[in-house]
């Protein structure tokens, strides 16, 4: 399990977790961290693609049977609520030997679905960012792999998804996600480049794949794939009232996001 960070951070202690420097070419090592900028990489594109960066390096650079990404922020957890604060959110992350007994009963690990009751995963995109990211990705997979429109549009309506980029899978698995997924990131940034975008607009690529591991994942799960939901815990306490007011911002008075919560 990589955990994606671009800088000096507290990681878990458990064996299956390797801490990677995202974004770390030109930059200057973070001790205790392997670096995302060997081997077969991207790591410069990190401002546009965050941790899909160390996702890259990750699946053509390491030998695992089985490959998932976290976050320095947020991790999966077994544990109970009381457990966790009695002894802390990094005593509770899930362990080596959870994770192998979750992938000897299901084909892959995802984060509990984050609902959104009120809107689409595309209108709510759609407030909060700029519609045509997501419109030029359905034409993007219309044209490369038809097979998924149905998923798309469906995706495009669900009021909830399994989001932050967080996910643990098998090898082949991880394969067919990766090259499905980066083959069509590349050509987005064909047809939408950032140029003119502010430094928080331009990561728009990476936010775009969230729903797309959604896309992916439905005509997996179609195939008869098996997943399992884990919950997701923060390292650091979240500012409800400034994510639910921007939020609420965005969907009834137009105001765009212009930061990260």
């Amino acid at each position: 399990m990589i955990v994606a960070s671009h800088k000096a951070y507290e990681m878990p202690q458990d064996r299956m977790y390797l801490p990677v420097q995202v974004g770390a070419a030109g930059k200057t090592d973070i001790e205790g961290f392997v670096r995302d900028d060997s081997g077969d990489q991207i790591s410069r594109k990190n401002p546009t693609y965050c941790e899909l960066t160390g996702l890259y390096w990750a699946w053509k650079n390491l030998d695992a049977d089985a490959i998932g990404l976290a976050h320095y922020r947020r991790h999966f957890s077994k544990k109970s609520r009381s457990y966790r604060k009695k002894h802390g959110v990094f005593a509770s992350v899930l362990s080596f030997d959870e994770a192998k007994t979750l992938l000897s009963q299901y084909d892959m690990v995802v984060p509990k679905k984050r609902k959104y009751y009120i809107e689409t995963l595309y209108s709510h995109y759609a407030h909060t960012f700029e519609a045509s990211h997501l419109d030029v990705t359905r034409e993007i997979i219309a044209e490369k792999y038809p097979a998924y429109v149905e998923d798309v549009d469906a995706v495009y309506r669900q009021r909830y998804g399994y989001m932050f980029n967080m996910f643990l899978l098998k090898r082949d698995d991880l394969d067919a996600y990766c090259s499905w997924l980066f083959d069509v990131l590349e050509e987005l940034e064909r047809r939408i480049p950032t140029e003119g975008m502010s430094t928080f607009e331009a990561r728009f690529y990476g936010r775009v794949s969230e729903i797309l591991f959604n896309v992916w994942l439905r005509r997996r799960m179609a195939e008869g794939a098996t997943v399992v939901e884990v919950p997701v815990v923060s390292t650091e306490p979240v500012n409800w009232f400034k994510k639910g007011f921007a939020f609420l911002a965005a969907k009834f008075g137009g105001v765009k996001y212009k930061e990260s919560f």
